[in-house]
């Protein structure tokens, strides 16, 4: 399964899956989808109203990786379940931080 980012100059594009009202915030690993692209599950406390899970997801993602969540912005997807992330940093250590965070989860 490829990985679900992709490396870029200011940083790393994350493909992700969320769940709204999934009962905690938290990544569950990663999953292929029908369509065979790979994607970053994870799931929000929040529902999809007013931007929320959007924020929570951001949020999220900014506290994982250990970046200020100002560096962390949905690209695409903002009202659907499958979203693109930009994350700007050092594309290294974030992809790093990005294999340790989904392999402690993955249940694949």
């Amino acid at each position: 399964m490829m990985d679900p980012w992709r490396y870029a100059a200011h940083g790393v594009m994350v493909a992700v899956r969320v769940t709204p009202r999934g009962g905690r915030d938290a990544v569950d690993g990663i999953e292929e989808l029908a369509n065979g692209k790979s994607v970053v599950k994870v799931r929000v406390r929040v529902a999809a109203e007013g931007g929320e899970a959007n924020r929570a997801v951001t949020e999220l993602f900014a506290g994982l990786l250990r970046v200020p969540k100002s560096r962390v912005r949905v690209a695409s997807g903002v009202t659907s379940r499958v979203k693109q992330l930009t994350i700007d940093g050092d594309p290294k250590q974030l992809g790093e931080a990005l294999k340790a965070a989904t392999a402690a989860t993955d249940k694949d």
